[in-house]
């Protein structure tokens, strides 16, 4: 038995790794092409990987096109606020509907898991005329609209409150406490991994966001990351090493951000049963 276990661990192991070394490719091959000339990226040899001469041609040219300061500064402010906004209206909205008891609980439970049902680019147009009729495109605010509420959000806070036991809430309407104070010091403290998880799955999902942003702030010292790497691909060439190189630099954010809040992204994907 410990002899057949010894050798399913191996072999689980050889498989993980396996897939990890094919998960890294396309990052190395990012990296090296960043370092390539428009010709070496280009040319079709399997045997020819590392570049002849490591050049740096391709992100002095990219800092030189693309403002990479203001492109950090819009993306975090971005992250940032569809973050704030999405825990705060989810986590009450995901209260109320786990915990509450009030007339169209039902319907608006429905709506929200009617929402999470349908593709997000029908809500474009809506969206787009709203934040136009309030004069807000090419501003930080258009960037975080689509983000105020999340109905994926407020579906996991809500499985999040109702898997706490209800002698929590009796035990506060004993001491006092009304429906705000409970929420606010009783309930919402203990759902705290839930909101990590939302946290995540929200900066990713703004991060990776690429539509929203090239409609409503397609002036360049407006964009984000995804939109000005999507600018900087030609109608008919695309220089691959200036690409990578920008690429290269745009993940800088998320890495960084990942290797400080390391501890926080296993334990919000663990706990919430979620993948990236």
């Amino acid at each position: 038995m410990e002899e057949k276990r010894k050798i399913s661990k191996i072999v689980l192991h050889i498989i993980l790794i396996l897939g990890a070394i094919i998960m890294l490719i396309p990052f190395a091959w990012m990296i090296l092409t960043a370092f390539k000339t428009p010709t070496e990226a280009t040319q079709i040899d399997p045997f020819v990987i590392f570049p002849k001469e490591w050049l740096t041609n391709a992100f002095r040219s990219v800092a030189g096109k693309m403002n990479f300061g203001k492109l950090y500064l819009n993306t975090l402010l971005m992250i940032v606020g569809r973050v704030i906004c999405a825990v705060i209206t989810a986590s009450m909205a995901g209260y109320a509907l786990g915990r509450l008891n009030f007339k169209g609980k039902k319907l608006c439970f429905s709506l929200v898991l009617f929402q999470m049902m349908v593709p997000v680019q029908i809500f474009i147009t809506p969206q787009y005329l709203m934040v136009s009729k309030m004069g807000m495109l090419n501003t930080i605010f258009s960037l975080i609209f689509p983000g105020l509420v999340t109905a994926f959000g407020t579906f996991l806070l809500r499985q999040s409150y109702m898997s706490l036991p209800k002698e929590l809430e009796e035990a506060a309407r004993l001491d006092g406490c009304n429906i705000p104070q409970t929420f606010l010091y009783i309930m919402a403290p203990l759902t705290r991994s839930g909101m990590i998880a939302l946290g995540i799955f929200t900066a990713l999902f703004a991060y990776k966001d690429l539509m929203w942003p090239l409609i409503s702030n397609p002036d360049q010292a407006a964009m984000p990351l995804s939109s000005a790497l999507a600018k900087l691909q030609g109608q008919f060439v695309a220089n691959y090493p200036e690409l990578m190189a920008a690429s290269l630099l745009a993940c800088i954010p998320m890495v960084v951000l990942y290797i400080i809040f390391q501890k926080q992204f296993i334990e919000g994907i663990a706990t919430s049963g979620g993948k990236l």
